[in-house]
């Protein structure tokens, strides 16, 4: 009865819809960004394509969502555009109809640019106007709005099994309906953020524009710092499993691309899964406590992986994207409450830098994949989890 009480008590929020809208543009949006992973598998074939380029792809998307996403945040906070998630949508959209048509390399990295270039756009704004219309349940609205990513990102990849694996690159222009119905999800954030953006001018709220800093400014360094490592644990295991993952079933399993994609979708699920425990887990129990147990848990996990069988790899990756996936909302909310005059810009900082490490990550561990075999990759990524041990640097923040 009391989590019926709760529940019914968060979706009364009069802002409820708009987080519900959110969280479809990002489901819809990661839907969009995951069909480039998802595809490599045909477009090495197509193109034939080393483990290096693929990698190269990788850190071309990924770079451009990341270099830009703290721009963007960083400009939006000085001047709000109620209608910057559909300029997003805009580039994502031309990114995903060279990406179904270009047929030479220079081609497919133009058009994964742009769709970085729109995934850089939608982050930092969308988890801006998450925490605005959030108000007082700031950590249950970025859990709606993360999980809605998250489930996008897992449903890419099946899609791509059952619309793309079967026929060819081009089948992947259909997934423009699904651009039409991220901009119909839209509408109602947008009309909701001008209204508030001209309550805003009515009110000027100065209180908020010079709200005081939790910690002292080198302390607020030192810990961007610790976060920034523990990031870079994260996204590290993380890119050897988005970018990865399904070569290393196919090599050492021999399974079939299309199998391949079904059990990148059984990880990427997982994903969904843990964001949607986390953000409520840490608002009970404390962020710090989640974003520590989070990452250094999953490292049982990954040094299992690389030497269980098929059944079991897959049972692994899926408590291995849960755990680590858990982490990722409350690292956020953390970060916003650091600096909670900048909440476009830290959230485009750590979005960014997520996507930057990824990138990084994925072009190094292509190498190493050419230069060692793909096993040898996640031989070498089980470890970076048990860099989560320094979240016990995090200094103790109001409600963390």
């Amino acid at each position: 009865m009391d989590f019926i009480k709760k529940v019914r008590k968060l979706t009364s929020m009069p802002t409820f819809h708009i987080l519900l809208a959110l969280s479809a543009a990002h489901c819809l949006n990661d839907l969009l960004q995951s069909v480039i992973t998802a595809v490599y598998p045909m477009l090495k074939a197509d193109l034939g394509l080393n483990f290096a380029q693929i990698g190269l792809i990788t850190l071309v998307y990924q770079l451009a969502a990341s270099i830009f996403q703290p721009v963007v945040g960083y400009a939006f906070d000085r001047r709000p555009f109620a209608w910057s998630l559909p300029m997003g949508m805009c580039s994502t959209s031309i990114g995903i109809i060279l990406f179904s048509y270009c047929s030479t390399l220079p081609g497919i990295l133009l058009a994964v640019f742009m769709v970085g270039l729109g995934s850089a756009t939608l982050h930092p704004e969308a988890s801006r106007i998450t925490s605005l219309a959030g108000h007082e349940r700031r950590g249950f609205a970025q859990s709606v709005f993360q999980v809605g990513g998250n489930f996008g990102g897992s449903i890419g990849p099946l899609l791509v099994a059952l619309i793309v694996a079967p026929h060819n690159r081009h089948y992947v222009l259909w997934f423009l309906l699904f651009s039409a119905a991220c901009f119909a999800a839209m509408r109602p954030i947008c009309r909701w953020y001008k209204g508030y953006l001209q309550e805003l001018k009515q009110t000027v709220r100065k209180e908020e524009r010079h709200a005081k800093l939790p910690l002292s400014k080198s302390m607020t360094w030192f810990t961007i710092g610790v976060i920034i490592v523990l990031i870079f644990s994260k996204y590290i295991y993380m890119a050897s499993l988005s970018s990865y993952y399904t070569f290393y079933l196919i090599d050492k399993f021999g399974v079939t691309v299309s199998q391949s994609q079904i059990f990148l979708f059984v990880f990427v699920v997982s994903t969904a899964a843990g964001t949607l425990v986390g953000g409520p887990v840490g608002d009970r129990y404390g962020r710090k406590l989640v974003i520590w147990v989070s990452i250094l848990g999953t490292a049982p996990f990954s040094l299992l992986m690389p030497h269980v069988s098929l059944p079991l790899t897959v049972i692994l990756s899926f408590c291995a994207g849960f755990t680590l996936s858990s982490a990722f909302p409350a690292i956020l909310l953390y970060a916003q409450e650091l600096l909670p005059t900048k909440l476009g810009m830290i959230s485009g900082l750590f979005f960014g830098f997520a996507f930057g490490v990824g990138g990084i990550a994925s072009a190094v561990l292509g190498d190493f994949a050419d230069m060692y075999g793909i096993e040898a990759v996640y031989n070498f990524c089980a470890y970076t989890p048990l860099l989560g041990i320094v979240a016990a640097l995090l200094p103790n923040l109001k409600n963390n």
